[in-house]
Protein backbone atom coordinates (compact mmCIF):
# COMPACT_ATOMS: atom_id res chain seq x y z
CA UNK A 1 0.00 0.00 0.00
CA UNK A 2 1.08 3.59 -1.60
CA UNK A 3 2.55 5.22 1.66
CA UNK A 4 0.15 8.70 2.93
CA UNK A 5 0.82 12.30 3.09
CA UNK A 6 -0.14 13.25 6.56
CA UNK A 7 -1.01 16.42 7.74
CA UNK A 8 -1.41 17.63 11.20
CA UNK A 9 -4.73 19.41 11.99
CA UNK A 10 -5.65 21.67 15.01
CA UNK A 11 -8.21 23.95 13.44
CA UNK A 12 -5.98 27.57 13.16
CA UNK A 13 -5.84 29.36 9.84
CA UNK A 14 -2.42 27.74 9.32
CA UNK A 15 -2.89 24.47 9.79
CA UNK A 16 -6.38 24.34 7.47
CA UNK A 17 -4.14 26.15 4.76
CA UNK A 18 -1.32 23.05 5.17
CA UNK A 19 -4.35 20.59 4.62
CA UNK A 20 -5.07 22.60 1.39
CA UNK A 21 -1.55 21.96 0.10
CA UNK A 22 -1.57 18.42 1.96
CA UNK A 23 -4.51 17.61 -0.37
CA UNK A 24 -2.93 18.89 -3.65
CA UNK A 25 0.37 17.04 -2.47
CA UNK A 26 -1.08 13.93 -1.76
CA UNK A 27 -3.79 13.81 -5.39
CA UNK A 28 -0.52 14.67 -7.39
CA UNK A 29 1.40 11.60 -5.85
CA UNK A 30 -1.85 9.24 -6.25
CA UNK A 31 -2.19 8.75 -2.28
CA UNK A 32 -4.01 8.82 0.83
CA UNK A 33 -4.44 11.46 3.05
CA UNK A 34 -4.25 10.96 6.45
CA UNK A 35 -5.66 14.07 9.14
CA UNK A 36 -4.51 14.12 12.17
CA UNK A 37 -5.45 15.60 15.19
CA UNK A 38 -3.74 15.61 18.25
CA UNK A 39 -4.43 17.25 21.86
CA UNK A 40 -3.45 16.40 25.48
CA UNK A 41 -5.78 16.84 28.61
CA UNK A 42 -3.38 19.63 30.08
CA UNK A 43 -3.38 21.88 27.06
CA UNK A 44 -7.30 21.61 26.12
CA UNK A 45 -10.31 23.70 27.10
CA UNK A 46 -12.70 21.29 28.65
CA UNK A 47 -16.21 22.31 28.83
CA UNK A 48 -17.75 21.17 32.16
CA UNK A 49 -20.00 18.61 32.64
CA UNK A 50 -18.12 15.13 32.26
CA UNK A 51 -14.38 13.77 33.10
CA UNK A 52 -11.59 14.80 31.38
CA UNK A 53 -11.14 10.80 29.81
CA UNK A 54 -14.42 10.85 28.58
CA UNK A 55 -14.76 13.20 25.20
CA UNK A 56 -18.35 12.87 24.35
CA UNK A 57 -19.42 13.27 27.72
CA UNK A 58 -17.36 16.47 28.07
CA UNK A 59 -18.74 17.79 24.17
CA UNK A 60 -14.89 17.44 23.22
CA UNK A 61 -16.10 15.27 20.42
CA UNK A 62 -18.58 18.06 19.07
CA UNK A 63 -15.29 20.32 19.02
CA UNK A 64 -12.94 17.66 17.37
CA UNK A 65 -15.64 16.85 14.79
CA UNK A 66 -16.21 20.33 14.08
CA UNK A 67 -12.15 20.57 13.38
CA UNK A 68 -12.14 17.90 11.43
CA UNK A 69 -14.85 18.61 9.19
CA UNK A 70 -14.07 21.53 8.28
CA UNK A 71 -10.63 20.16 8.08
CA UNK A 72 -11.84 17.65 5.15
CA UNK A 73 -14.07 20.27 3.57
CA UNK A 74 -10.90 22.27 2.55
CA UNK A 75 -9.19 19.20 1.37
CA UNK A 76 -12.21 17.82 -0.51
CA UNK A 77 -12.12 21.46 -2.55
CA UNK A 78 -8.67 20.74 -3.33
CA UNK A 79 -8.91 17.27 -4.21
CA UNK A 80 -12.59 16.37 -4.57
CA UNK A 81 -11.53 12.44 -5.56
CA UNK A 82 -8.99 11.96 -3.00
CA UNK A 83 -8.95 9.03 -0.88
CA UNK A 84 -9.19 10.76 2.89
CA UNK A 85 -9.07 8.95 6.75
CA UNK A 86 -8.93 11.02 10.06
CA UNK A 87 -7.11 10.60 13.08
CA UNK A 88 -7.66 11.38 16.40
CA UNK A 89 -5.55 10.70 19.03
CA UNK A 90 -4.80 11.81 22.63
CA UNK A 91 -1.03 12.64 23.26
CA UNK A 92 1.28 15.85 22.57
CA UNK A 93 0.97 16.74 18.42
CA UNK A 94 4.89 16.34 18.54
CA UNK A 95 5.04 12.38 19.57
CA UNK A 96 2.04 11.44 17.58
CA UNK A 97 3.25 13.27 14.28
CA UNK A 98 6.32 11.95 14.85
CA UNK A 99 4.74 8.52 14.91
CA UNK A 100 2.71 9.20 11.83
CA UNK A 101 5.33 10.15 10.05
CA UNK A 102 7.27 6.07 10.27
CA UNK A 103 4.46 5.62 7.80
CA UNK A 104 3.89 9.08 5.52
CA UNK A 105 5.15 9.63 2.33
CA UNK A 106 5.08 13.22 3.08
CA UNK A 107 4.33 15.42 6.53
CA UNK A 108 2.95 18.54 6.09
CA UNK A 109 2.38 21.10 8.59
CA UNK A 110 1.30 24.74 8.98
CA UNK A 111 3.95 27.24 10.28
CA UNK A 112 1.38 28.37 13.03
CA UNK A 113 -0.30 26.23 15.24
CA UNK A 114 -3.27 27.31 18.10
CA UNK A 115 -0.19 28.25 20.95
CA UNK A 116 -0.13 31.46 23.28
CA UNK A 117 2.92 32.76 22.21
CA UNK A 118 1.61 34.13 19.13
CA UNK A 119 4.86 36.13 18.59
CA UNK A 120 7.05 33.18 17.39
CA UNK A 121 7.75 33.39 13.61
CA UNK A 122 7.52 29.58 13.27
CA UNK A 123 5.50 27.14 15.97
CA UNK A 124 7.85 24.49 17.61
CA UNK A 125 6.07 21.89 16.39
CA UNK A 126 7.25 22.37 12.78
CA UNK A 127 10.63 22.98 13.90
CA UNK A 128 10.71 19.60 16.05
CA UNK A 129 9.38 17.69 13.50
CA UNK A 130 11.74 18.70 10.63
CA UNK A 131 14.59 17.38 12.95
CA UNK A 132 12.32 14.54 14.08
CA UNK A 133 10.08 13.30 11.53
CA UNK A 134 11.13 9.87 9.49
CA UNK A 135 9.80 11.34 6.17
CA UNK A 136 10.08 14.83 4.38
CA UNK A 137 8.38 17.48 5.91
CA UNK A 138 6.70 20.15 4.37
CA UNK A 139 6.58 23.39 6.53
CA UNK A 140 3.26 25.56 4.97
CA UNK A 141 4.53 29.47 4.86
CA UNK A 142 4.83 32.25 3.30
CA UNK A 143 3.57 32.96 -0.14
CA UNK A 144 4.66 30.72 -3.03
CA UNK A 145 5.15 32.33 -6.54
CA UNK A 146 2.68 30.43 -8.44
CA UNK A 147 5.58 30.33 -11.80
CA UNK A 148 8.41 30.20 -9.53
CA UNK A 149 11.06 26.99 -9.55
CA UNK A 150 11.82 24.91 -7.08
CA UNK A 151 15.35 25.98 -5.52
CA UNK A 152 17.40 23.76 -3.50
CA UNK A 153 19.81 24.50 -1.53
CA UNK A 154 23.00 21.84 -2.33
CA UNK A 155 26.09 22.10 -0.29
CA UNK A 156 27.68 18.84 -1.72
CA UNK A 157 27.54 17.02 1.46
CA UNK A 158 26.27 12.95 2.01
CA UNK A 159 23.62 14.28 4.44
CA UNK A 160 21.43 16.36 1.44
CA UNK A 161 21.85 13.57 -0.76
CA UNK A 162 18.11 13.03 -0.09
CA UNK A 163 17.34 16.59 -0.40
CA UNK A 164 18.37 16.94 -3.64
CA UNK A 165 16.41 13.81 -4.89
CA UNK A 166 13.33 15.36 -2.87
CA UNK A 167 13.65 18.45 -5.04
CA UNK A 168 13.94 16.25 -8.30
CA UNK A 169 10.95 14.80 -7.70
CA UNK A 170 9.18 17.83 -6.71
CA UNK A 171 9.78 19.58 -9.46
CA UNK A 172 8.49 16.78 -11.51
CA UNK A 173 5.25 16.25 -9.83
CA UNK A 174 4.41 20.22 -10.65
CA UNK A 175 5.62 20.43 -13.85
CA UNK A 176 8.22 23.27 -12.23
CA UNK A 177 12.03 24.11 -13.39
CA UNK A 178 14.43 23.60 -10.21
CA UNK A 179 16.77 26.28 -9.50
CA UNK A 180 19.98 24.43 -7.61
CA UNK A 181 21.73 26.57 -5.42
CA UNK A 182 24.92 26.37 -3.95
CA UNK A 183 26.35 29.25 -1.58
CA UNK A 184 30.03 29.65 -1.19
CA UNK A 185 31.96 32.00 1.12
CA UNK A 186 35.95 32.23 0.04
CA UNK A 187 38.66 34.70 0.40
CA UNK A 188 39.38 37.07 -1.95
CA UNK A 189 42.55 38.68 -1.14
CA UNK A 190 45.73 36.35 -1.88
CA UNK A 191 47.09 34.43 1.69
CA UNK A 192 50.60 36.28 1.45
CA UNK A 193 50.81 40.15 0.43
CA UNK A 194 54.03 42.08 0.94
CA UNK A 195 57.64 42.21 -0.23
CA UNK A 196 58.49 39.65 2.08
CA UNK A 197 55.97 36.95 -0.15
CA UNK A 198 57.48 33.66 -1.50
CA UNK A 199 58.23 33.92 -5.25
CA UNK A 200 56.08 30.93 -5.60
CA UNK A 201 52.97 32.00 -3.98
CA UNK A 202 50.35 32.73 -6.29
CA UNK A 203 46.55 33.21 -6.36
CA UNK A 204 43.86 32.14 -8.28
CA UNK A 205 41.14 34.33 -7.31
CA UNK A 206 38.26 32.25 -9.83
CA UNK A 207 39.59 29.08 -7.97
CA UNK A 208 36.68 29.08 -5.04
CA UNK A 209 34.09 29.46 -7.76
CA UNK A 210 35.33 26.22 -10.07
CA UNK A 211 35.39 24.56 -7.01
CA UNK A 212 31.51 25.51 -6.17
CA UNK A 213 30.82 24.33 -9.72
CA UNK A 214 32.25 21.08 -9.16
CA UNK A 215 30.37 20.56 -6.12
CA UNK A 216 27.21 21.83 -7.20
CA UNK A 217 27.87 19.43 -10.01
CA UNK A 218 28.71 16.35 -8.10
CA UNK A 219 25.24 17.04 -5.78
CA UNK A 220 22.89 16.83 -8.84
CA UNK A 221 25.40 13.71 -10.78
CA UNK A 222 22.47 10.93 -11.76
CA UNK A 223 19.28 12.86 -10.56
CA UNK A 224 19.32 15.01 -14.03
CA UNK A 225 19.54 11.53 -15.87
CA UNK A 226 16.52 10.23 -13.72
CA UNK A 227 14.20 13.22 -14.63
CA UNK A 228 15.68 14.25 -17.91
CA UNK A 229 12.06 16.78 -18.21
CA UNK A 230 13.06 18.53 -15.35
CA UNK A 231 15.01 21.84 -16.33
CA UNK A 232 17.32 22.68 -14.39
CA UNK A 233 19.41 25.98 -13.33
CA UNK A 234 22.44 25.92 -11.80
CA UNK A 235 23.42 28.63 -9.49
CA UNK A 236 26.82 29.30 -7.63
CA UNK A 237 26.94 32.38 -5.32
CA UNK A 238 29.35 33.85 -3.38
CA UNK A 239 27.61 35.11 0.06
CA UNK A 240 26.32 34.20 3.48
CA UNK A 241 24.37 31.01 3.26
CA UNK A 242 21.51 31.91 4.87
CA UNK A 243 20.55 35.53 4.01
CA UNK A 244 21.19 34.10 0.41
CA UNK A 245 19.00 31.18 0.56
CA UNK A 246 15.97 33.92 2.55
CA UNK A 247 16.67 35.99 -0.82
CA UNK A 248 16.01 33.65 -3.40
CA UNK A 249 12.92 32.11 -1.56
CA UNK A 250 11.69 35.02 -2.51
CA UNK A 251 11.20 34.29 -6.30
CA UNK A 252 10.46 30.21 -5.34
CA UNK A 253 7.50 28.49 -4.83
CA UNK A 254 9.52 25.73 -2.71
CA UNK A 255 12.78 26.11 -0.69
CA UNK A 256 14.14 21.94 -0.29
CA UNK A 257 16.82 22.01 1.92
CA UNK A 258 18.72 19.36 4.22
CA UNK A 259 18.08 18.55 7.80
CA UNK A 260 22.04 18.83 8.46
CA UNK A 261 24.41 19.97 5.75
CA UNK A 262 28.01 20.96 5.42
CA UNK A 263 29.90 21.85 8.55
CA UNK A 264 26.83 20.87 10.71
CA UNK A 265 27.65 19.22 14.21
CA UNK A 266 27.17 15.53 14.50
CA UNK A 267 24.44 16.20 17.76
CA UNK A 268 22.44 18.51 16.05
CA UNK A 269 19.64 17.09 13.65
CA UNK A 270 18.63 20.73 12.65
CA UNK A 271 21.50 22.51 11.43
CA UNK A 272 21.58 26.32 11.58
CA UNK A 273 20.81 26.55 7.61
CA UNK A 274 17.59 24.65 7.95
CA UNK A 275 16.01 26.60 10.96
CA UNK A 276 17.27 29.98 9.56
CA UNK A 277 15.36 29.26 6.21
CA UNK A 278 12.20 27.77 8.28
CA UNK A 279 12.09 30.69 10.01
CA UNK A 280 12.27 33.25 7.35
CA UNK A 281 11.91 32.18 4.23
CA UNK A 282 9.32 33.77 1.76
CA UNK A 283 7.50 30.41 0.53
CA UNK A 284 7.25 27.00 1.80
CA UNK A 285 9.90 25.01 2.98
CA UNK A 286 10.37 21.34 3.31
CA UNK A 287 12.93 20.02 5.16
CA UNK A 288 14.49 16.42 4.03
CA UNK A 289 16.71 14.26 6.69
CA UNK A 290 19.20 11.60 5.70
CA UNK A 291 18.28 8.10 6.65
CA UNK A 292 21.76 8.23 9.19
CA UNK A 293 20.51 11.09 11.03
Amino acid sequence: MAQPVVVGVDGSPSSLHAVEVAAHEAALRGVGLRLVHAFGWPSLHVPPGGPPWNPSAAGVRELLDGTLAEAERRARRAAPHLDLTREVAVGEPLMVLEIESRTASLLVVGSHGRSAFGSLLLGSTAVHLAAHARCPVLVVRGRPEPSGPVLLAADGSPAARPAVAFAFAQAALHGADLRALHVYNARTEPAYDGPADPPFVTYDADRPHHEAEHVLAEALAGHQRDHPHVAVERRTVRGRVRATLVEESARARLVVVGARGRGGFTGLLLGSVSQAVLHHAHCPVAVVRHAAD
